[in-house]
């Protein structure tokens, strides 16, 4: 049984939305306990509730919450995956503290530098791109790139059926020369030959464009890459609405474009990507955006149960294990 734990009282809509979120994917047939306060958890139907007295807010320090909130429904949650009570945990907690819970209570693989965080970025009629990473390590070095884009081609495999995923570096330029000294090593060393299909740099505007399957980089330049992209995205989606609803003359065309809008609106919903994978861990570990609704808890428990089902931890160990006997 691949049950998912799942952290009901983390997130901006939690518990509420979280609760629904996981009644619908225990509907769906997967196997669901709840982690939080039973006395604040309402209309769970038929969910086993793990307690947890304690709740870590989004402005915790992240370190700090995890090993003074000791029976907080994250770490509890993580804990459960830790004990063999589930197979993989979901939140829409505070980023950093479910990195943290995740990694203090999971542990790390063997053979990994640092556990990253992998965003799947929407490329219309295609697969995602994954990011790696996306803001667990502001800083990194060469080797640490090569083992996050290990991990994210095993992450792009595993989750998007991509036999050989094509592996990125991001960059400043295309050229090798280009970048900073860690990405210029990064570069030589993916070159050689590092287990993955590389195919040298990408910039940031081709994030979206289905250049690569898999972009690397440090945590702090991704974390920028990626709200930009958010931003830029819903600024752009905002001035589109405003300029159809005008007149009535632009308000007729809506009725005209939505059957062809709205794929690619739902393709860019945050809400159906099922949020972030913390890759690293010894254990599936699935961190939604705080503003989760009930449907994209959904998705997020559908994803963890997916790849808790393909084996993706055991995946990541075996190619790290390989990669590093053949650089070594």
């Amino acid at each position: 049984m691949l049950t998912v734990a799942v952290d009901a009282m983390g997130g901006d809509h939690a518990p509420q939305a979280v609760v629904e979120g996981a009644v619908a994917a225990a509907g769906s047939g997967i196997p669901v306990v709840l982690v939080g306060d039973p006395t604040r958890l309402s209309n769970t139907g038929e969910l086993e509730i793990i307690p947890a007295s304690e709740v870590v807010e989004m402005t915790d320090d992240p370190a700090k919450a995890v090993r003074r909130k000791k029976d907080s429904s994250m770490v509890r949650a993580a804990e459960a995956v830790r004990d063999g009570k589930a197979a993989a945990m979901v939140s829409a907690g505070n980023t950093g503290a479910a990195m943290a819970a995740a990694l203090l209570r999971m542990g790390r693989l063997a053979g990994v530098s640092r556990p990253a965080i992998a965003t799947p970025l929407p490329v219309p009629g295609r697969s995602p791109c994954v990011l790696i990473d996306s803001g667990a390590n502001l800083e990194c070095s060469p080797t640490m790139l090569v083992q996050f884009a290990q991990m994210g081609s095993i992450f792009a495999r595993e989750r998007y059926g991509i036999a050989e995923p094509r592996v990125a570096l991001l960059s400043i330029g295309e050229e090798p020369s280009k970048g900073t000294d860690t990405v210029r090593q990064a570069h030589a060393l993916l070159a050689e030959g590092a287990g993955v299909r590389f195919i040298g740099n990408v910039e940031g505007r081709d994030l979206l464009g289905g250049a690569a399957d898999v972009v690397v980089t440090d945590g702090f330049t991704g974390n920028v890459a990626l709200k930009s992209l958010e931003g830029s995205l819903k600024s752009l989606m905002g001035l589109f609405w405003s300029v159809l609803q005008t007149n009535e003359e632009t308000q007729k065309c809506i009725e005209v474009l939505m059957p062809y809008l709205t794929p690619i609106l739902q393709t860019f919903d945050p809400d159906n990507t099922g949020g972030a994978m913390l890759l690293g861990v010894n254990g599936v570990c699935v961190i939604s955006h705080g503003s989760s609704s009930a449907t994209a808890i959904t998705n997020a428990i559908k994803v963890a149960h997916d790849l808790a089902a393909a084996g993706l931890v055991d995946a990541i160990g075996t190619a790290v294990k390989v990669t590093g006997k053949s650089q070594s």
